[in-house]
C-alpha cells in the first residue's frame, strides 16, 4: 500500500470559471483566469501556488473563453522564465455546456482523468498555503476513515470585514470531522442561527467557529467525483458539503476540516470588493512570496521595491512633482504627469495619467488614459479606457474595456460598458457614445431580511457581487498591523514576519563572527542557510545583509561622530561577505536602498552623513557610479536627494571629463 501511495501522482483540479456575473463587464470579453491582480493574471497565482505545494499534474477546467485560456497557458509553457512550468504538467479540459462546478466535476469524472486523491480549487483562490501538508494529513485520515471524502480548508477571518465568503461551522474537537456548515449572509444581517441539538447530544466535544473565510480549497478522495456524478443536485461545493452532512449515513461519506495557521494566507477573489482586499494584501506582502518584486511566474525582477510599499517598473516616466504615497504599483511604460497623486492603487502596462490628478484606491488595467484634473476614488478601470479632462469617479465605479467618457463627467456607484447590450430587454442606458450603463445587482433592498434557508443558495456560494469601498483598518496584529516600536520609528509598511526573523538572524551571525573573528566564508554559509530556511529572494538577502552591517556599525562605540571610519573598520572584516552579495548593478541598488532606509530610521547619524557613506562605498568600489545615479533618480525623500546633490554633480562631471579624454 505504501508503494502505491508513493507512485500516486499529486494531482489538482483548477476550476477556471466563476459561474457568476460578479466581474461584468470584464468577464464578457475575457475569462476570469486572465483578470490581472497587481498586474499578474489570476491563473498564474493559482498555478504558482500549486507548483510550490508539490503538485505534479494540474487539470484546468474551463467552459468560457476557452481559446483565450488555452492560448495564454500554452504561451506561458513556452516561456523559459515561467516558474510554475518547472516540474508540473498543465492540461486543459473544456466543456461549453457547464453552468456550475458540479457539472464540471461530473464531466471530469466521466473522462476518468483523476486517479486518486487530488486538490480542488479555483483560479479565483489566492493563497500561499502549504497544500502538500494538508494533502498528507487527508491521506492519513483516509486510512482510518474509509468514508473520508473531502477535507475543506478554512481561514480565520478579519474582524468587521465581510468578503461574502464567511461561514459558521461545528466540528468534532479531536478528529476535526465537520458536523455543521452554514454560509453567513454577505450583508452582515444575520441575527440568529439554527443549530441542530443532536450534534451536541451525539458528540462528546464540539468546537464551533464563526466568521471563518472559505477560500474554496479542498482535498478530495477518489470518491468525491463519483458522489458528484451520482447526485445531480450537487451544483456547488456547498451543496456537496450540505448533502453529505444531511445524508451521512446513506452516502457513507464524511468531511474533515483543515484550518490554516495565522502565517498562511487564503482569500477567494470572487467579487470586486475581494479584488481590492487581495490587491492590498499582495502589495503589503501578506501573500509572500507572491509579491510584485519576486517576479511572480518569472525569474526576472521587473519591479523595484521601496519604502511604503512602492513598486515601480524600471521602465516608467514619472514627473518630478508627481507623488506616490503608499501601496502603489506602477506597471511598465506608465507615464504620470506633474502634480498628480497616486495612493493605494495599481496601474497596468502603458497607462497615461495627466496633470493634477488624484488616484486613490484605483485599479487601472493596461492602456488606460486619464486626462488632466481627474479625480478617481475606489474605481476599477478596464483596458484602453479613456477619461476626458475633469472626470470624477467615486464609490466603486466599474468601467469595462474601451469605455470613453467625455470631459467633466461625474459618476458614482455605476458600472459601464462600451457598447449597447444585444439584449433588447436590457435596462442599459447610454451616457456617452461609448459608455452604456450595466444594471446594478449590488443594490438590493436595504431593509430586506433574507430567508435563513437562502443563505446557502447557489448564487451566494458561487459569488456575491460587492463594490469597492473603504476597508476596515482593524486586523489581526500578527498579520496586518505594525508594532508600536515600528510605528514610532518610521512611517512605513511592516516587514513580513519571516523577513524580520531573517534580518535578526543575519545580524546575530555578523555580531558573533565579528567578536570571534571567524572565517567570513562561514558567515556566508550561515546567511545562505537562513535564506533558504525563510525562502528569501536574492534581492532581499542583499538588502538585509547591508542593513545588518549598517546596524552593527551604528552599535559600535564612536559611530555617531566617526561613522565612515567605523564602517571602514567593519568592512575590513566583512568585506568578503559584502562583496559576495553586492555584485552587479541590481545588487548595488539593493545596497543603496538599504542605506536609504537606515538613513530614514537614523536621520541624525546616517541621514546626516549619507553622502559621505555613499562616497566611501564608491571609492572602495563597493558600488558603481551608474548604480548611484540610477538610485538617486528614484529617491522620493527630498532631503536625501539634496544631501546627495553635490556628490551626484561631481560624478556627472567626472563622467563628462572621462568622455572628453576618451575622445581625445
Amino acid at each position: 500500500m505504501n508503494q502505491l501511495d508513493k507512485k500516486e501522482p499529486v494531482q489538482a483540479i483548477l476550476i477556471a470559471d466563476s459561474f457568476n456575473d460578479c466581474f461584468v463587464p470584464f468577464s464578457d470579453r475575457k475569462p476570469l483566469s486572465l483578470l490581472p491582480l497587481v498586474n499578474v493574471p489570476l491563473v498564474d497565482y493559482a498555478l504558482e501556488s500549486l507548483n510550490r505545494s508539490g503538485v505534479e499534474e494540474v487539470i484546468v477546467f474551463c467552459s468560457a473563453h476557452v481559446d483565450q485560456v488555452r492560448g495564454y497557458i500554452r504561451s506561458q509553457q513556452q516561456n523559459p522564465s515561467c516558474s510554475w512550468n518547472v516540474g508540473m504538467t498543465v492540461s486543459i479540459v473544456s466543456s461549453e455546456g457547464c453552468r456550475c462546478m458540479g457539472d464540471a466535476l461530473r464531466d471530469l469524472d466521466a473522462k476518468g482523468l483523476v486517479r486518486g486523491n487530488f486538490i480542488l480549487t479555483g483560479v479565483d483562490t489566492l493563497t500561499n498555503a502549504n497544500l502538500a501538508a494538508i494533502l498528507e494529513e487527508h491521506k492519513r485520515v483516509a486510512k482510518t476513515d474509509k468514508g473520508a471524502a473531502m477535507t475543506v480548508v478554512y481561514k480565520e477571518g478579519v474582524p468587521d470585514q465581510r468578503t461574502g465568503n464567511e461561514v459558521m461551522i461545528a466540528m468534532e474537537k479531536n478528529t476535526r470531522r465537520l458536523l455543521f456548515h452554514q454560509r453567513l449572509n454577505p450583508k452582515h444581517k444575520e441575527r440568529k442561527f439554527t443549530f441542530p441539538m443532536e450534534i451536541i447530544l451525539e458528540n462528546k466535544e464540539v468546537t464551533m467557529w464563526h466568521g471563518l473565510i472559505d477560500p474554496q480549497i479542498a482535498i478530495c478522495s477518489n470518491t468525491a467525483l463519483p458522489l458528484f456524478s451520482d447526485n445531480f443536485d450537487f451544483l456547488t461545493r456547498d451543496d456537496f458539503v450540505r448533502g453529505l452532512l444531511i445524508n451521512e449515513e446513506i452516502l457513507a461519506s464524511t468531511i474533515y476540516v483543515a484550518p490554516l495557521p495565522a502565517e498562511e494566507y487564503a482569500l477567494r477573489v470572487n467579487n470586486w470588493h475581494n479584488y481590492q482586499i487581495a490587491s492590498r494584501d499582495v502589495t503589503n506582502r501578506f501573500v509572500y512570496p507572491l509579491v510584485p518584486d519576486m517576479g511572480i511566474c518569472g525569474s526576472e525582477q521587473l519591479y523595484s521595491f521601496s519604502r511604503n510599499n512602492i513598486y515601480r517598473h524600471r521602465n516608467i516616466r514619472l514627473a518630478r512633482r508627481a507623488t506616490l504615497e503608499s501601496d502603489v504599483v506602477i506597471g511598465e511604460k506608465c507615464e504620470i504627469d506633474e502634480d498628480t497623486v497616486v495612493a493605494h492603487s495599481v496601474l497596468g502596462k502603458g497607462c497615461k495619467i495627466g496633470k493634477n490628478c488624484q488616484l486613490r484606491n484605483c485599479f487601472l488595467l493596461d492602456g488606460v488614459q486619464v486626462e488632466d484634473n481627474c479625480v478617481l476614488n475606489h474605481c476599477i478601470i478596464a483596458e484602453n479606457v479613456i477619461l476626458g479632462p475633469g472626470c470624477n469617479l467615486t464609490e466603486g465605479c466599474v468601467l469595462g474595456p474601451e469605455v470613453v467618457l467625455p470631459k467633466g463627467m461625474t459618476l458614482a456607484k455605476m458600472t459601464l460598458q462600451s457598447t449597447k447590450p444585444d439584449d433588447d430587454w436590457s435596462d442599459a442606458k447610454p451616457i456617452a457614445e461609448h459608455a452604456f450603463t450595466v444594471p446594478d445587482e449590488t443594490e438590493g433592498d436595504a431593509d430586506e431580511e433574507p430567508d435563513s434557508d437562502a443563505e446557502d443558495t447557489q448564487d451566494v456560494a458561487t459569488g456575491y457581487p460587492m463594490r469597492l469601498g473603504e476597508l476596515p483598518r482593524t486586523s489581526p496584529e500578527s498579520i496586518y498591523s505594525m508594532s508600536s516600536e515600528e510605528d514610532e520609528s518610521r512611517a512605513a509598511s511592516p516587514l513580513q514576519d519571516d523577513a524580520n526573523i531573517f534580518l535578526s538572524e543575519v545580524l546575530e551571525s555578523l555580531k558573533r563572527g565579528f567578536s570571534e573573528k571567524s572565517n567570513p566564508e562561514y558567515l556566508i554559509l550561515e546567511i545562505n542557510s537562513s535564506r533558504y530556511a525563510y525562502n528569501m529572494a536574492l534581492s532581499e538577502v542583499n538588502f538585509f545583509v547591508v542593513k545588518a552591517i549598517l546596524q552593527l556599525t551604528l552599535a559600535q562605540e564612536g559611530a555617531a561622530t566617526a561613522l565612515v571610519s567605523t564602517l571602514a573598520k567593519l568592512l575590513g572584516y566583512f568585506g568578503p561577505v559584502f562583496k559576495n552579495y553586492i555584485r552587479g548593478q541590481p545588487a548595488m541598488l539593493d545596497c543603496l536602498k538599504a542605506l536609504e532606509e537606515v538613513a530614514a530610521e537614523e536621520p541624525a547619524t546616517v541621514g546626516a552623513k549619507i553622502a559621505a557613506v555613499v562616497h566611501f562605498l564608491y571609492e572602495k568600489d563597493y558600488v558603481a557610479e551608474e548604480a548611484i545615479l540610477e538610485w538617486h533618480g528614484g529617491i522620493d525623500e527630498e532631503d536625501t536627494r539634496k544631501a546627495l546633490a553635490k556628490l551626484v554633480e561631481w560624478l556627472n562631471q567626472s563622467s563628462e571629463e572621462e568622455e572628453e579624454s576618451d575622445d581625445e
